[in-house]
């Protein structure tokens, strides 16, 4: 191929990748606006198989089945951005709480690439790639993974196994990503959440004894595996991470009125009455935020109800951890639009979907926020509703007060001020000029001054809304 043959290529590539990643512009929508993040339009295929008892053996299920899973990982990616690549980063984040003395996820045998060293406690994998990856090319790297879901004896978490039940959140590696500020390879938090990644498309494929229910992201299938097991596959597209749980649930399916297949997986003690009140209340749920902020672009959502858990509920696009809890559901349902859907950086910037998924939740919930500014009370001057993670790690208190009841107050004073249909007008047009994209305080910043004739200088000051 001659060098212009080449360089014309690239470029077709380049845009099919974004095309890919990010699904057709909305008319208007200028993406030379957006600063480059990359590697981009990433498709995971995996294959894991789980043992009868945590051994990675076949059989029948026992007590620590689904807790352990082996096999083989493959990411192909693309560069989307002006400067070449020179490596990669995986996000190890099951590692956060056994660090490098007892990883819970490990990589091996890597293919496509060279192994350059783990850090951050050993959830970032930097990856040298053979040859500088130019803007529009394309690359594969495959390893083989072993994932073992490290037992939670204070209480089910989001990645972990307690009694017969394994969850598996930010458990699969995934792309790092690299943006106008570099790569971000923050350190995880309890707090919240440390997670940034790109839409990607994922086909999960997952060996396991057939007296294990498996609920994932994505669209599932069962076929027959050997004996005694089922092999489960899972697709998704454009969607930023992929989690699944493993055990003995107890299922309950039904469709919202918008068609959207809902299915709740319930562990040991959970009242099937309780079932039944959490799938209605997810399908109305999907529908309410559906009409705020556009129609949910998946074709099914699965919860996971779990008393056991630590905390109240924990979303990943299509999936869903929960108690048994209404508000904290409605709540984990609107982080399919805002994280999921319309992602941002949520270790700088969590307010972005943590605020806006609150406010979302009040509104389908009926509730208007009036006179919640009157109750708010700062701690310090540094307090900002725009505060990142390693501000609130440091003042974990606050983070629910500010970030969630000050945030939501803070964009239903935004309603107030602007009007009921001009704030409404303003988050679906956001929503639908970010989908599958990435958010940013200045950019809705800029959105809602342009759905005003209001200055809204003041109304940031006071609200502490800085960027």
């Amino acid at each position: 191929m001659s060098r212009s043959a080449r360089l014309l290529a690239a470029l077709l590539t380049c845009f099919a990748l974004v095309a890919t990643a990010t699904g057709a512009a909305p008319a208007g929508h200028d993406r030379r606006a957006e600063p480059a993040r990359t590697p981009d339009a990433a498709a995971y295929t995996v294959e894991l198989t789980s043992g009868s008892s945590g051994d990675h053996a076949g059989g029948n299920a026992g007590s620590n089945a689904g807790a352990d899973w082996s096999g083989h990982e493959r990411v192909s990616f693309g560069n989307v951005s002006a400067e070449p690549l020179h490596e990669v980063y995986l996000r190890l984040w099951g590692n956060a709480h056994g660090g490098c003395s007892a990883p819970s996820v490990t990589v091996t045998h890597l293919v496509g690439a060279t192994e350059d060293g783990l850090s951050v406690g050993c959830t970032a994998l930097r990856i040298a790639l053979p040859a500088p990856l130019g803007p529009g090319g394309r690359h594969t790297i495959g390893f083989d993974l072993i994932i073992r879901a490290p037992e939670r004896a204070d209480g089910a978490d989001r990645f972990g196994r307690h009694g017969a039940y394994s969850h598996f959140g930010n458990a699969l590696p995934v792309l790092a990503v690299r943006d106008a500020v570099g790569w971000h390879l923050d350190p995880f938090t309890d707090t919240g959440e440390s997670f940034y990644s790109l839409a990607a498309d994922f086909t999960v494929v997952l060996d396991h004894p057939s007296a294990l229910g498996v609920p994932a992201t994505g669209s599932s299938s069962d076929a027959p595996g050997s004996a005694g097991r089922t092999v489960t596959t899972a697709t998704a597209r454009h969607v930023r991470d992929f989690a699944w749980a493993a055990g003995p649930f107890d299922p309950v399916s039904g469709v919202s009125a918008d068609g959207v297949k809902v299915n709740v997986h319930s562990t040991a003690g959970v009242a099937a009455a309780d079932a039944r009140s959490i799938l209605a209340t997810a399908e109305s749920a999907l529908d309410a935020h559906s009409r705020a902020l556009g129609a949910y672009p998946y074709p099914e959502l699965d919860v996971v109800l779990d008393n056991d858990l630590w905390f109240s509920g924990m979303e990943y696009p299509g999936f869903v951890l929960d108690r048994v809890k209404t508000t904290a559901l409605v709540h984990e349902v609107a982080h399919q639009w805002w994280y999921g859907i319309v992602g941002d950086d949520q270790y700088h910037q969590p307010w972005l979907d943590e605020s806006f998924a609150e406010y979302a939740t009040d509104l389908a919930l009926g509730r208007d926020g009036a006179g919640c500014w009157s109750t708010v009370a700062w701690s310090s001057p540094r307090e900002r509703i725009t505060n990142g993670m390693a501000y609130w790690d440091g003042n974990p208190a606050r983070y629910e007060d500010v970030v969630y009841d000050y945030g939501a107050c803070a964009l239903h004073d935004l309603r107030r001020l602007i009007g009921a249909e001009a704030m409404a007008r303003l988050l679906r047009g956001y929503t639908r000029e970010h989908w599958y994209r990435v958010s940013s305080t200045p950019a809705f910043k800029a959105a809602a001054q342009s759905a005003t004739a209001e200055d809204l200088t003041p109304f940031w000051a006071t609200h502490r809304i800085d960027g």
